[in-house]
């Protein structure tokens, strides 16, 4: 849940209003889109298969966990990832995700500190609903109670989520909802080929180091 201390903060997003469309890196970065989410799903189909059998064996519940979040303009999608939660972690109603969450499963922080738990959204991604980079989908629960005390937070579905975002390598889990507002305004301000480049470079030095690129 969020705190009522946080919630009687004041923090106001700069209204960037209508962004540029940018037709030409839009079209480069879906095809870039199709064709690797396909060539990962392809290549990635047997160790996903392992993940799966692991987290089934770690804990009770399904080995992919799915949930509503909100994409471009607010669009409801089905978000899919591996489990890393026990199946009653939010019994007492959601939660921010945190790093060291007491939530998590044993194998479920693994696969949170090397951004594994993620690679079912190849699918979303292939889909459309998601891009490779880009700021990371959150509940309407969460966009509802971040604006009370974050005024423009949902600025940040004015462009399609991702799988990576430049908050993520900048900080992910560590960072608070008003720091990573600013990394994803940012991001959607500036974005470009060689910024979404650059998050993904950074997101596999994440996954094999463990370590934030922060």
């Amino acid at each position: 849940m969020v705190s009522q201390k946080q919630q009687t903060k004041t923090f106001t997003v700069p209204d960037i209003g209508k962004i540029n469309r940018k037709p030409l890196y839009s079209f480069f970065k879906r095809l870039f889109d199709i064709i690797f989410s396909l060539i990962g799903l392809i290549v990635l189909a047997i160790p996903m298969l392992v993940i799966a059998i692991i987290i089934k064996k770690d804990s009770k519940g399904k080995a992919i966990f799915s949930q509503e979040r909100w994409g471009k303009n607010k669009k409801t999608f089905t978000i899919y990832k591996f489990r890393t939660m026990y199946i009653d972690a939010e019994e007492a109603g959601p939660k921010w995700a945190e790093k060291s969450d007491s939530r998590c499963t044993k194998i479920g922080q693994t696969l949170r500190r090397t951004r594994l738990d993620e690679l079912p959204q190849l699918w979303n991604i292939l889909k459309g609903d998601m891009s490779f980079v880009g700021p990371r989908p959150e509940r309407e629960f969460f966009y509802n109670e971040f604006e009370k005390y974050i005024d423009g937070f949902t600025q940040r579905t004015k462009v399609i989520p991702g799988l990576t975002g430049w908050a993520q390598v900048n900080g992910g889990y560590d960072l608070s909802p008003e720091e990573k507002i600013v990394y994803d305004m940012e991001y959607i301000e500036k974005r470009s080929l060689r910024l979404d480049f650059k998050c993904l470079y950074l997101t596999v030095r994440i996954i094999f180091t463990g370590n934030g690129a922060r």
